[in-house]
């Protein structure tokens, strides 16, 4: 699914990019995308899951212990 801006009449292209930056942003494309540029061993996916979860976890634990 692509995503596109469309140019609205009168509007700077600065202002058009910017839409699609935050487009892209919120879609995660950027993120894909960088993630895909080098392949990654599994058991390192899995690492960097493990080290997510568990960076999570540890600001749930904090924000319910408040």
């Amino acid at each position: 699914m692509p995503v596109d801006v469309k140019v609205r009449k009168g509007e700077p292209m600065e202002k058009a990019l910017r839409r699609l930056k935050k487009k892209l942003d919120r879609e995660g494309v950027i993120r894909d995308v960088r993630a895909k540029r080098y392949f990654e061993k599994p058991c390192e996916v899995r690492r960097r899951k493990r080290k997510v979860a568990a960076f999570s976890n540890m600001l749930r634990q904090r924000y319910e212990s408040m």
